[in-house]
């Protein structure tokens, strides 16, 4: 499971750009500058990208597919080899296929180009806010313990931020597992793709349809026994998808 730090000073992040078009490195950092980041660093190659990775240790990547010295996708999944940043793709291509081998490369999140940079920066404020713990209130001194829940054949481990299926941990990126977890907190509830960007993604419903779908077949292929004929997190045709209460256990 991927985290970003949980602090709610955003000048602390630290973000790395990696792209060859100068402009679009330029205005990223322009809007980011503006939107309260400043620890920003940039990279035009896949070496320059590692380099960097490993001397800045980011919390944030903004990584294009296409890079000049090779591919985007096979450079994510080297970057987790020296740390968990949140990787958001930029990327020109945005067939199924495309997005669904950029999140089986490890990546969060992907916004295709061309794009408003204020949604970039949008969807960077919504991970950190998601992930920034909660002070308590009057009415809550003490918040209470994070979940354990169990549904037949998975169990979901919310304090420790695992999946755990028939016995044996499975890894599982920190975007999936939130959205797994969401289902997890609301057994039986229907939510429809805006919902779910809405309260999982924290980006006011807006978003690709695309995100949502290979997310739900991501968790599909983790806890179904049969992906393509899911039995736990059903789809309801023309509403979104639910969790089955069926396999739940108290």
């Amino acid at each position: 499971m991927k985290w970003v730090k949980t602090m709610t000073n955003q000048t602390d992040i630290k973000i790395a750009i990696v792209d060859d078009e100068p402009s679009i490195v330029t205005m990223l950092q322009m809007v980011l500058r503006r939107a309260g980041f400043h620890q920003l660093y940039d990279a035009s190659t896949c070496a320059e990208a590692l380099d960097l990775v490993q001397r800045v240790s980011p919390d944030i990547v903004l990584l294009d597919i296409t890079l000049p010295d090779g591919s985007g996708l096979e450079l994510c999944s080297k970057l987790r080899e020296y740390g968990n940043p949140h990787i958001l793709f930029l990327t020109a291509k945005a067939s199924d296929l495309d997005v669904l081998r950029g999140f089986a490369m490890g990546g969060d999140d992907y916004i295709t180009k061309p794009f408003n940079p204020l949604e970039v920066a949008a969807r960077i404020q919504a991970r950190i806010r998601r992930l920034e713990p909660e002070a308590p209130t009057v009415s809550q001194v003490k918040r209470p313990e994070p979940g354990v829940y169990r549904f037949g054949r998975f169990t979901v481990n919310e304090a420790e931020g695992q999946l755990i299926v028939e016995g044996q941990p499975v890894p599982c990126p920190a975007q999936v597992f939130h959205l797994l977890l969401h289902f997890c907190k609301f057994p039986g509830v229907v939510f429809s793709k805006t919902q779910l960007y809405d309260q999982v993604w924290g980006i006011n419903g807006q978003g690709d349809d695309s995100t949502v779908m290979v997310h739900i077949r991501r968790i599909r292929e983790k806890i179904e026994i049969d992906p393509g004929n899911p039995k736990l997190l059903l789809t309801v045709r023309g509403l979104g998808y639910k969790l089955s209460k069926e396999f739940q256990e108290q």
